[in-house]
């Protein structure tokens, strides 16, 4: 998994409530184990009219935000099914870094083992944040998970939380796999004893 350690990047002031994860990644793009491609796919319904042509005025289409890092928006984001295709597209769109008022809780532990920070601010946070976006596009924030503040244009910067374990994962760039095998030692251990027994 990618490290997770600063961030800088326009945010894309999305603001929508229960984003579910079938509006991230429709399932008919779901074909593919790959992570590759998905980018492309990433809100369709919302992004491309019927003949597949872009929405001029989706805020991922516009020149402003084409290049987001960040995307912020409103209460219970990735709810409905447990795709972990969701993520994966948001990453591969570039991605890395969601703020709203919750999220599904299945979509949130899907994005923590896949490199992108869900960060949970009250929702007047949330709209302050993308006000700000809105009023100056393209502009760049800034995410620190070491300092666990967020950067915000003209130099203002809100704390924000995350727990231990899971910052310490994202820095380290440790999925559920990894921080298996750095305990290797310990299981091989307890599966001799067993053995023995």
């Amino acid at each position: 998994m990618q490290k997770f350690t600063r961030l800088v990047g326009a945010a894309a002031p999305y603001p929508v409530a229960h984003v579910d994860t079938d509006q991230i990644i429709p399932a008919r793009y779901m074909t593919t184990t790959s992570r590759r491609g998905l980018g492309r796919h990433l809100f369709a319904p919302a992004r491309y009219d019927a003949t597949g042509a872009e929405v001029a005025d989706f805020v991922l289409n516009r020149a402003e935000w084409r290049e987001a890092k960040i995307m912020i928006a409103h209460e219970n984001f990735g709810c409905g099914s447990s795709r972990e295709h969701a993520p994966w597209a948001l990453t591969d769109f570039g991605i890395r870094c969601v703020i709203a008022p919750s999220f599904g809780d299945i979509f949130r532990a899907n994005c923590l083992k896949n490199g992108l920070l869900p960060i949970t601010a009250p929702r007047g946070l949330c709209d302050e944040l993308i006000a700000l976006a809105e009023a100056s596009p393209g502009a760049p924030f800034s995410v620190d998970l070491e300092r666990v503040a967020l950067g915000l244009p003209g130099g203002r910067e809100v704390a924000f939380q995350v727990p231990a374990r899971e910052r310490d994962a994202l820095l380290a760039g440790l999925d559920d796999v990894d921080r298996t095998l750095r305990r290797a030692a310990e299981l091989d251990r307890y599966e001799a004893q067993l053995a023995s027994a």
